[in-house]
């Protein structure tokens, strides 16, 4: 029988971690909670995974100072993350990975319980989405009589500050699925979600023709950076 080889049982992200910093790293995360990792050290526990042979911690620091945190990170264009220096595709699919279980976490949360009853999780579902998008997204949340969510249907993206919401293809499609209320819901690239006065006309002429046909705007929901704003609270539907 040969002799076992030392270090034999060690995991692959240890093989360049004389100093045991990887090991380290690996104990916070699993023994701590979901602070006891930095930004920067979730980047770099992610990509040392991905390439176990090379000190990733650099490459995480960089990717921070340029995409600003860790949502700005994993939200990056793919593109733009694989082109970094010392990235590549492999690193940029290991941090993309994480983005999209996070979508499909967060949408299954979603579509599990009815909607009005679920809020938290809708807007956490949203924020993951669509705070770090750089053009105006436009969405229609269909809803069945339960309020359980029937349809997430993208309704236009515009430009880098616009977006056409037209009210007759948003309410064809609520018909055609036979909701019977909807959420409206669109971002901000600037970053504040405050409604500007288009968005407040908009919704008024959507939730009119909603009534007419049969259906309830429940809310307008804009995104942003800075955090959501609900059209419903402030008293403008």
């Amino acid at each position: 029988m040969g002799a076992v080889k030392s270090g034999a049982g060690k995991t692959s992200t240890d093989g360049n971690d004389p100093s045991g910093h990887r090991a380290r790293l690996r104990k916070r995360m699993m023994t701590g909670g979901e602070d006891a990792l930095a930004d920067h050290e979730v980047i770099e526990y992610l990509l040392m995974v991905a390439r176990p042979r090379i000190d990733t911690k650099p490459i995480a620091r960089s990717l921070i100072q340029r995409f600003g945190n860790l949502a700005g990170v994993l939200n990056a264009d793919p593109q733009a993350l694989a082109l970094h220096p010392n990235m590549g595709e492999t690193s940029a699919a290991a941090l993309r990975i994480v983005a999209l279980a996070a979508r499909r976490l967060a949408r299954t949360m979603v579509r599990e319980q009815p909607v009005l009853s679920n809020w938290q999780a809708l807007l956490d579902y949203l924020h993951i989405d669509m705070a770090h998008l750089t053009v105006e997204r436009v969405r229609a949340l269909y809803l069945n009589t339960q309020n359980m969510l029937i349809l997430d249907h993208l309704v236009s993206e515009g430009t880098l500050d616009e977006s056409a919401i037209y009210t007759r293809e948003v309410i064809r499609k609520g018909l055609d699925v036979g909701a019977a209320a909807m959420i409206l819901v669109h971002n901000h690239p600037s970053g504040s979600p405050q409604p500007s006065r288009a968005d407040i006309q908009v919704t008024a002429k959507i939730a009119e023709a909603a009534r007419v046909m049969g259906m309830v705007v429940h809310d307008h929901i804009i995104i942003g950076r800075e955090g959501h704003v609900s059209l419903k609270s402030k008293g403008l539907i």
